[in-house]
C-alpha cells in the first residue's frame, strides 16, 4: 500500500525545509474502511447522490450488493439499535470506534473500560460483527483494489499539508521530532459522505479523518495540527492555568461556544491560542474580535502576547509557561465584561412558495472584485494601496483560492519593495492554500528565484521542478521554471 508521508519541519531557518523526521502521515485506515463498508452495506446513504462522493464509494457498494454476507442482517440490527438522532453523531460514534479498535481481522479493543471513549462504550460489541464482516465480504481484497483510487484522492493534499505543517512549525519554533510519544495522523476515508472532517484526541494519538471534498481541506488540517501541538502544553501548565480559571465564568455567556469549552478551561485556553496563532499566521487581526465574540475569551490576550514571542528565540514549548503566567485575571475580566457575545442566527420563517423565476446570473463574490482592484493598483505601482487591498482580500473570505491569490499579491508587493524575507514567507503561505494552477506555478517560480539568490541551489531546483509539475501552469511560468533549472547562482557559478 502506498503511503504519503509528510515531514515535520525544523523551525530554525524559516524557509529551509528539513529532509527527514516523520511526524505524521496522510493515509487510509483498513479498520475505518471496513467499518464504513459495513455501514454502507447496512443502509448508510448520507449524501449518496452528491457529485463530491469518491467513486470508490459507489464501486464498493455495488460489489457488496452482489455478495452473500451472513453477518449483514445482524449489522443492520446493531446499527438500528444504536441509532442517534443527529447524522454527525451517528457517524461520529463509528469513526470513534474505528480509531479505538485494533486492526483487521479481529478489530478487538484492547483497552481498559476507563480508557475507552464514551461514545464507543455502547457499541464496543461491534468488534465481533466487524471480524465476521471483514472475512465474509472480502474486505481485504476490496481495500487493495481501492488503494490506487485512494492514493489519487490523497495526492492533492500532500503539498498543502507539508506546507501547512512547515508554516506552523516555523512560527512556533517546533522541533522536527515533535513531542516524544505523541503522534499526529490523518486518515482519508472515501466511503463516508463528502465534505466532513472529524478530529479525535485519545491519549497520545491525535487523528484527523477527512472525507472527499471538491478542494483540499488544508485550513482544517492546519487547525487540527495546531491543537495537536498546543493542547498538551495546557495540560503541562495546568497549575498555572488553574489560577486563571475565574475567567471561565465570562465564557458561560457565549451562546455560540460549545459546552466542552465551557466545562474545560484548558480546552478553552487552547482554542483561544489556536485562533490567535491563526490570526498571526494569516495576518487577519479582524478575526481576533470574531473569535472573542464566539466565546474564545483569551484570543485577544494571546494575539497580543504573540508579538513579544515572535521577537525572542524560545520555542512555544518553553515560552508557553511565561505567556500563560502573564495573564492578568483582573485586566482580562475588565476586557471581557463589556463584550457583546455573538448570538445564534434566528431561524427564518417559512416562505410562501412562489412561482419559479428565471435564475439570475451568479454574482461575482466581492473578494474577486477586491483582488482585481489590487492587481490594477499593483500594475500602476501603487504598492501600499495594492498591499492593503490584497490583505483585505485574505480577510474577506474563507475561499482558499481567493486567500491564496491575496497572499500571492502581497508577496509580489514585497518583491517590488525588495523585501525578500516577507515575500518568501507570503509565497509559502500562498502555496500552502493550494491556489489556482497559474498562481501556484508562478509562486513556486518566485520561491525558486529567491532560493537561487541566496545560493540554495538544491531547494531552488526543487521549487522549479514543482512548478513544472503543476497541471494547468501557464507557458510563461514553465519557461521561467526551465530557465531557473538551467541557471546557477553567482555563488555556485563554475561548480
Amino acid at each position: 500500500m502506498n503511503r504519503v508521508v509528510f515531514p515535520a519541519i525544523l523551525a530554525i531557518g524559516l524557509l529551509v525545509r528539513a529532509a527527514s523526521a516523520q511526524q505524521g502521515q496522510l493515509d487510509a485506515s483498513p479498520t475505518l474502511f471496513t467499518v464504513m463498508a459495513a455501514l454502507n452495506a447496512a443502509g448508510y446513504d448520507a449524501d449518496l447522490d452528491s457529485p463530491n462522493n469518491s467513486p470508490v464509494r459507489k464501486a464498493v457498494r455495488a460489489e457488496l450488493a452482489k455478495r452473500e454476507i451472513p453477518s449483514l442482517e445482524a449489522i443492520k440490527e446493531f446499527v438500528a439499535k444504536h441509532h442517534l438522532p443527529r447524522d454527525t453523531d451517528e457517524l461520529g460514534q463509528y469513526i470513534s470506534f474505528a480509531l479505538t479498535a485494533g486492526p483487521p481481522p479481529d478489530f478487538g479493543i484492547q483497552k481498559r473500560d476507563v480508557d475507552i471513549p464514551p461514545d464507543v462504550m455502547p457499541i464496543r460489541g461491534f468488534s465481533e460483527l466487524m471480524a465476521a464482516f471483514y472475512k465474509e465480504a472480502g474486505i481485504e481484497d476490496l481495500f487493495k483494489r481501492a488503494q490506487p483510487e485512494i492514493d489519487r484522492l490523497i495526492e492533492p493534499y500532500h503539498d498543502g499539508v507539508v506546507n501547512a505543517v512547515f508554516q506552523v512549525n516555523a512560527y512556533l519554533r517546533e522541533q522536527p521530532s515533535g513531542v516524544r510519544g505523541r503522534h499526529f495522523q490523518i486518515f482519508f476515508e472515501p466511503l463516508a459522505a463528502p465534505g466532513l472532517i472529524h478530529t479525535r484526541s485519545y491519549a497520545n494519538e491525535y487523528t484527523v479523518v477527512i472525507t472527499p471534498s471538491p478542494r483540499p481541506r488544508i485550513f482544517e488540517v492546519r487547525h487540527a495540527y495546531l491543537y495537536y501541538l498546543l493542547d498538551w502544553l495546557a495540560t503541562r501548565n495546568q497549575d498555572i492555568l488553574n489560577r486563571k480559571k475565574p475567567l471561565a465564568e465570562q465564557a458561560l455567556r457565549a451562546k455560540l461556544l460549545g459546552d466542552a469549552y465551557k466545562q474545560d478551561f484548558l480546552l478553552l485556553t487552547t482554542g483561544s491560542l489556536v485562533r490567535a496563532v491563526e490570526a498571526r499566521l494569516d495576518r487577519t487581526p479582524d478575526t481576533v474580535q470574531q473569535s472573542l465574540r464566539e466565546g474564545y475569551i483569551l484570543t485577544p490576550y494571546f494575539y497580543e502576547a504573540l508579538a513579544p514571542f515572535q521577537k525572542q528565540e524560545q520555542g512555544i514549548a518553553i515560552y508557553y509557561a511565561t505567556m500563560v503566567g502573564n495573564i492578568n485575571v483582573y485586566k482580562e475580566t475588565q476586557r471581557l465584561i463589556p463584550v457583546d457575545f455573538a448570538k445564534p442566527a434566528p431561524t427564518p420563517p417559512p416562505e410562501t412558495p412562489a412561482a419559479p423565476a428565471v435564475p439570475a446570473a451568479p454574482a461575482v463574490p466581492p473578494v474577486y472584485e477586491t483582488l482585481k482592484k489590487a492587481e490594477d493598483l499593483l500594475k500602476q505601482k501603487e504598492l501600499e494601496k495594492a498591499e492593503q487591498l490584497f490583505q483585505e482580500a485574505t480577510q474577506q473570505t474563507v475561499d482558499v483560492h481567493a486567500k491564496a491569490a491575496g497572499y500571492y499579491g502581497m508577496a509580489r508587493v514585497a518583491l517590488a519593495q525588495d523585501n525578500a524575507e516577507d515575500a518568501e514567507q507570503l509565497l509559502t503561505m500562498a502555496v500552502a492554500l493550494e491556489p489556482e494552477p497559474q498562481i501556484k506555478a508562478w509562486a513556486l517560480v518566485y520561491l525558486g528565484r529567491l532560493r537561487t539568490e541566496v545560493g540554495d541551489e538544491e531547494q531552488a531546483d526543487q521549487y522549479f521542478r514543482e512548478a513544472l509539475a503543476v497541471k494547468g501552469a501557464s507557458d510563461a511560468a514553465r519557461t521561467e521554471a526551465l530557465a531557473g533549472l538551467q541557471q546557477k547562482s553567482p555563488k555556485n557559478a563554475g561548480n
